[in-house]
């Protein structure tokens, strides 16, 4: 319980820690919420990132823009989602046995996929049926994805390190 609400705070503390860049926010969410999968599992990893996404819904303004129910009209509300997914799925590769540094990385990669397969979707729906503001696909696949990325990539690289070196430390297993 304590990991689980520990790995909520530093959700929290990476939607404040931002890298600017043009076009999109770069922050540290998506290496935390990894690391949740990673580390706690992919029920307890879920969790903790659902209940980050819970507290944001609730009013407390701990997502990259502030926080409210209103937040599900956000086109970028599709991530978040896609965070608790996300963590899902990496916990679920990574604690297949056994424990590699490559099953770590296809774990990372596969959550990295799943974030942006899912904030895409939501991004363009939310775009075409409540803004009326369509999105075409290549400006989708631009904006939503090829800028944002690169610096998502070196999360997962960092992810699959840091859970290489921590898990053993941790030593928790899926319950």
């Amino acid at each position: 319980m304590i990991l689980t609400a520990l790995f909520t705070a530093l959700i929290t503390a990476g939607a404040y820690i931002r890298i600017p860049v043009p076009v999109c926010p770069f922050t540290l969410q998506f290496l935390f919420t990894t690391l949740a999968g990673v580390l706690l599992g992919s029920r307890k990893g879920a969790a903790a990132v659902g209940i980050y996404v819970i507290l944001g819904l609730a009013g407390l303004p701990i997502f990259t823009s502030g926080g409210g129910i209103g937040y599900v009209f956000q086109p970028t509300f599709g991530y978040l989602l896609g965070f608790i997914v996300g963590a899902f799925v990496t916990g679920v590769i990574t604690h297949s046995d056994p424990v590699t540094f490559r099953r770590l990385l296809t774990a990372c990669f596969a959550g990295l996929f799943t974030v942006y397969a899912m904030g895409m979707l939501y991004y363009w729906l939310i775009s075409r049926f409540w803004l009326g503001q369509p999105i075409g696909l290549w400006s989708l696949f631009l904006y939503c994805f090829l800028l944002a990325v690169p610096g998502d990539i070196c999360l997962s690289i960092l992810s699959a390190v840091l859970g290489k070196r921590l898990l053993p430390v941790i030593n928790i297993k899926e319950v």
